[in-house]
């Protein structure tokens, strides 16, 4: 995984979390990943020094102004993906999630556009 395309799951994920949990900790984001907590406090740092989070030691980690804003681009661009695979493409919603799931990263604004103006048109 690219560092963008990682420092954005994050984001992505401590957004869904707060919606689902009320607070995020850095436990919260090892268990929907599957990593070691190690490996999430390394995250965790690099996403506070980039100015995207608040975190304290054994703390709850906050997504500043720009973390949210950047998390919340991120969120809607992958629900509006996911709806255009199962809505153009006829694709089951777990196929969807996960192709959403990558192509959030990579996808240009000119498609997004297209997306856009595709499902409104539906």
């Amino acid at each position: 995984m690219r560092a963008k395309e990682s420092r954005e799951m994050y984001l992505e994920t401590i957004l869904r979390l707060e919606k689902k949990n009320g607070v995020v900790r850095s436990v919260d984001i090892a268990k929907e990943f599957n990593y070691s907590k190690p490996s999430i406090s390394k995250a965790m740092n690099v996403l506070k020094k980039s100015g995207l989070i608040t975190h304290t030691p054994y703390g709850d980690i906050s997504l500043t102004k720009q973390g949210r804003q950047k998390a919340e681009q991120i969120f809607k661009l992958h629900r509006l993906v996911k709806e255009f695979l199962i809505r153009s493409l006829n694709l089951d919603e777990k196929t969807a999630e996960q192709d959403a799931c990558r192509m959030e990263h990579i996808i240009s604004d000119k498609a997004i556009l297209a997306i856009e103006k595709y499902l409104e048109n539906d």
